[in-house]
């Protein structure tokens, strides 16, 4: 059950309030995902850690609304959101996509005076190790709804029984390709690294990212950074998930103690 008073707003769902925890965690989705997918993070860190997920539009019960297809502009709704609710320490979590708007979500608050206190980033390549698919992003639009689920069930980060319902396929295909035309699109803005301690989580066999590609995260802080590498492919965090979330608790912990820069 959400909180639906205190500490909510179209963009933030709230599933175990935690009022009482010293610290607090704010979950970007993967494309094509929304905020339930950090309901079970949200669950096994309560009451200790206040988990936050963005909800992003054009989905669940903001399926109506247009969807955004762009990073920045992303990060700037989700800026605001964290600089409300920045009455304690906060630590940004992205998976894929999210990882992107985690990252320039964490630029802001930066550039703003207020920096979170950690940032962890999944699934995704450092952002100035963009592979050169900027082509794909105007033509993502034309892939057959057979090519986007087909490449979809490839990352297995959606239930099959879901893709196989012709109606549910219809009413998520137009949210995945608008997400993948605004992670596709993205383009990083080279500028000073971070101060902001970064954790990075990546899959063996993740099609997407290799692990150099991962460990390239480390140019973009000047702060303490680490490298988890697990087994499995792009949604390895599915299979793992107690160990992401010891990553994540460890990432958190190691915030409050103090470090050089």
């Amino acid at each position: 059950m959400t909180e639906t008073l205190q500490g909510t707003s179209a963009w933030i769902r709230r599933f175990q309030p935690s009022p009482d925890a010293p610290h607090r965690l704010v979950c970007f989705p993967h494309a094509g995902g929304a905020a339930t997918f950090f309901f079970p993070m949200a669950r096994a860190l309560a009451p200790d850690v206040d988990v936050l997920a963005v909800q992003y539009p054009g989905r669940q019960d903001r399926r109506t609304e247009p969807c955004i297809e762009d990073i920045e502009t992303l990060a700037a709704h989700a800026t605001e959101e964290v600089l409300a609710r920045s009455d304690r320490p906060v630590t940004l979590f992205g998976h894929s996509m999210g990882a992107m708007v985690a990252f320039e979500t964490a630029r802001r608050l930066e550039e703003q005076g207020r920096p979170p206190a950690g940032l962890v980033v999944s699934g995704m390549r450092a952002p100035s190790r963009a592979r050169g698919r900027a082509g794909r992003a105007g033509t993502e639009r034309a892939e057959t709804a057979e090519e986007l689920v087909a490449g979809i069930l490839r990352l297995q980060g959606t239930d099959a029984a879901v893709l196989d319902d012709p109606e549910l396929v219809r009413m998520i295909l137009p949210t995945i390709r608008s997400d993948y035309k605004a992670a596709e699109s993205y383009r990083w803005r080279p500028g000073p690294p971070l101060r902001t301690p970064i954790a990075v989580l990546t899959g063996t066999e993740d099609p997407h990212v290799s692990t150099d590609e991962a460990a390239a995260w480390r140019e973009h802080t000047a702060g303490p950074f680490t490298l988890t590498v697990f087994t499995g492919g792009h949604f390895f965090l599915n299979e793992h998930a107690d160990d992401v979330r010891r990553v994540v608790i460890d990432h958190i912990a190691r915030s409050f103690q103090p470090h050089s820069v």
